[in-house]
């Protein structure tokens, strides 16, 4: 999965597996979260959106089911 940067604040980079509906997010912060079953029409406004971290705070966050990437 290639990661792509965004201009946001809070979001550094966001990554998506369209075999897999899988969709990650990496913080500039350091949190790196996994979301599963997104559809790739959800990747594609991310990236347009005018702003990532509003479009993030409405879209994914607490309304797609996702997890905590622990760094190894």
């Amino acid at each position: 999965m290639n990661f792509h940067p965004v201009q946001s604040s809070n979001i550094h980079s966001v990554a998506y597996d369209p075999a897999t509906s899988t969709l990650e997010v990496k913080f500039h912060g350091g949190g790196h979260f996994r979301y599963h079953d997104v559809p790739p029409g959800v990747h594609e406004a991310f990236l347009k959106a005018p702003s990532a971290g509003k479009f993030f705070a409405t879209h994914i966050r607490g309304q797609l089911r996702g997890e905590n990437v622990k760094a190894k």
